[in-house]
């Protein structure tokens, strides 16, 4: 059963065929669409002969599809620790705030840059219950810069973790990312490493942690989202 009917006892909905494709070559279904508008003109041009234009337009149809590549992926971490929501290198490691929170509440936060050869579906990093989904307009600046996470459009995730504990997930849109995906809404139940969005192309995701937890990353780390331990009591 996948993250859309975890709920035990209730039917799963059929799919649109567009998803139950994206499901079988493990892309994410917002790429569906995408990579098949580019793959059409490059069918059209090899059915009236021109095959060399129609089979490189396959070609970059290829690499919009494998852009948005979703693999399948079990963690075998300890229940307790926190896992990276993305794909990419360790970019800054440090102490602060949640945004938009009180000043005096300080958390471990952790950023990942992803470029546009990572995998860009976002996963959660710990289970809980989805307290608030907060987006905020901004710029689209280098999403590794320090100051992306306050100037650049973004998407907060805020999670009620077991023990009370409070986690946070900021999708933040950069140079040439144009829309952030979110798949949750308030008061929905996650499970530590279910998909919970993407961001298109350059990117970067912002981790926020108790302070009870020890980081288990360093700046220049890479990391996999669902799979990579971040922090751990």
């Amino acid at each position: 059963m996948d993250e859309a009917t975890r709920a035990e006892g209730v039917a799963a909905e059929p799919q649109p065929v567009p998803a139950r494709l994206a499901t079988l070559i493990r892309i994410a279904p917002e790429g569906m669409l995408i990579a098949g508008s580019v793959a059409l003109p490059g069918l059209i041009a090899i059915a009236i002969g021109l095959r060399w234009a129609g089979a490189f337009v396959l070609l970059v149809s290829a690499a919009v599809g494998a852009f948005f590549r979703d693999p399948e992926r079990i963690s075998k971490a300890a229940p307790g620790a926190v896992l990276s929501g993305a794909d990419g290198k360790v970019c800054d490691v440090r102490e602060g705030p949640l945004p938009g929170g009180p000043r005096n509440e300080i958390y471990r936060q952790v950023s990942v840059f992803m470029s546009p050869l990572n995998v860009h579906v976002n996963r959660a990093p710990a289970g809980g219950r989805v307290l608030n989904v907060r987006h905020t307009a901004g710029e689209f600046r280098a999403a590794f810069r320090d100051d992306a996470s306050d100037h650049n459009e973004r998407n907060l995730i805020t999670l009620a973790g077991e023990g009370g504990r409070c986690y946070a997930v900021v999708q933040v849109a950069g140079y040439l990312a144009r829309r952030i995906v979110c798949r949750v809404h308030p008061e929905d139940t996650v499970e530590r490493g279910q998909r919970i969005g993407l961001i298109m192309f350059g990117s970067r995701v912002d981790h926020f942690m108790p302070r009870e937890f020890r980081v288990r990353v360093a700046v220049g780390d890479r990391v996999r989202a669902g799979l990579s331990i971040i922090g751990e009591l």
